[in-house]
């Protein structure tokens, strides 16, 4: 094939190939635009728009190199729906560092896996961080022994725990139950009040089912969340692993009743925390952010981390809040 034929050729599959990234992008866009992965398979579908996103900008950047401006228009759309979505959530909120004497609360969350995370690997996170409270996900059969034996009780010696739920608290400071405030759920969710600084703190250890289990169940416990939280968010945090991405439906219909995404507060709101290798699983690495620390607005996150614990296959998550109000 003569030279001239090459280019031809390479210019028409470059081209197409970037039509099929745009494609891909433009149904995802059009999936959030719609809301309609609430309660439904494409749930799975939309926790690939940031890379989506990313593929986009090298498609348009093809694109305007092979001056197929038509093309690249449309990449160009896209590519700008897609970063008035992201950007805000790499940009840290102006609305300036919290008081220095405004009272600190440092939570924590992590998903057990079934309760096969290493304990001693968990108490030394909290005891390294520092960590306030701590809530516990898949908190299975024998997991508060092991947390016991781990040495939980000498860093956080009050708890909410009990047989048969999902879910567990974990404070270094005396917990108010609030049994009639955690939502209803797929899974048991337990819900505490703290005490910081003179200030009430309403606390929620999240644990949503997940969507390629079961997408109407998962809407549901979301749609349990809200109304647990409804007209009483301002002094909420709830912190979990959610099953969600910042781009699910139902996750910013959450967040729309007041609260705001620790991550996404201080601009990193692009954090993977699962899948992470473990000891059943090596190799895996983070490709999706699902583990949360929401809170309402007599809150500002400080500083929020991922941290690998043995064992599981969720990254920790440690935040930072102060207590403005």
């Amino acid at each position: 094939m003569a030279r001239a034929g090459w280019r031809l050729w390479l210019r028409r599959v470059l081209v197409g190939a970037c039509g099929v990234v745009a494609a891909v992008e433009a149904a995802l866009t059009a999936v959030r635009l719609g809301g309609w992965d609430d309660g439904t398979w494409l749930a799975m579908a939309v926790v690939g728009l940031p890379y989506a996103a990313l593929a986009g900008l090298v498609a348009l950047g093809v694109l305007l190199a092979l001056r197929s401006w038509w093309p690249a228009a449309v990449a160009g759309v896209l590519v700008a729906v897609q970063l008035v979505w992201l950007v805000p959530r790499l940009v840290p909120d102006g609305g300036g560092a919290p008081a220095a004497d405004a009272p600190r609360l440092r939570v924590a969350t992590s998903n057990a896996y079934l309760s096969r995370a290493d304990a001693d690997a968990l108490v030394r996170l909290v005891r390294e961080q520092r960590v306030d409270v701590l809530a516990v996900e898949e908190f299975g059969p024998g997991a508060a022994d092991r947390l016991d034996r781990a040495g939980i009780a000498e860093v956080l010696p009050y708890r909410e725990a009990r047989p048969g739920r999902d879910t567990a608290i974990y404070s270094r400071l005396p917990l108010t139950p609030l049994d009639g405030s955690a939502p209803e759920a797929a899974r048991d969710q337990i819900a505490a009040e703290v005490a910081v600084g003179g200030r009430t703190v309403r606390l929620t250890a999240v644990h949503t089912y997940y969507p390629m289990g079961d997408a109407r169940r998962w809407a549901e416990d979301f749609d349990g969340l809200r109304a647990a939280v409804s007209g009483a968010t301002r002094n909420a945090v709830l912190l979990g692993d959610f099953n969600a991405t910042l781009d699910h439906t139902p996750m910013r219909d959450l967040l729309d009743t007041g609260l705001t995404d620790s991550h996404a507060e201080l601009g990193h709101g692009v954090a993977p925390t699962w899948p992470e290798s473990n000891t059943y699983f090596s190799g895996l690495r983070p490709l999706i952010q699902i583990d949360h620390v929401l809170h309402g607005e007599a809150l500002r996150a400080v500083s929020v981390a991922e941290h690998t614990v043995r064992g599981t296959d969720h990254r920790a998550v440690v935040a930072e809040l102060a207590v403005t109000d």
